[in-house]
């Protein structure tokens, strides 16, 4: 730390006591959903299909949560950041479902795995 920082918050300690010392909560943005539509957008993620929304499938992505938050609050949100915000509130994450064939044969699969990756492996 500078020394110029130790004056500066010595000054500060002078003249408002130990309330001179305490940090500022952060500067920034203000969210562009209050509390209440926040927790409005989140349960409709939580509770409700995307079919109930006029979307055809169920499946719930960001880009679909940007034009519902568009067409309920008029706020437009970037879908990335969505993805982000969603995934911090527990709700969904940008990946999708992996696609099993119906055909597949777990057996067959366990058993090439056991018997044939290691020797393939070992070359």
């Amino acid at each position: 730390m500078s020394e110029r920082s130790v004056w500066r918050w010595l000054g500060a300690f002078r003249e408002r006591g130990d309330g001179g010392l305490l940090t500022r909560p952060g500067q920034g943005r203000p969210p562009k959903l209050s509390d209440a539509q926040a927790r409005q957008v989140l349960a409709w993620v939580a509770e409700r299909s995307a079919c109930d929304f006029g979307f055809v499938t169920d499946r719930w992505t960001a880009p679909r949560v940007a034009a519902l938050i568009g067409r309920h609050f008029g706020v437009r949100m970037n879908h990335r950041y969505l993805n982000d915000w969603l995934f911090r509130h527990g709700r969904i994450t940008p990946q999708v479902p992996e696609r099993r064939p119906r055909e597949r044969d777990e057996q067959a699969v366990r058993r090439w795995v056991d018997e044939q990756w290691p020797a393939l492996k070992k070359r």
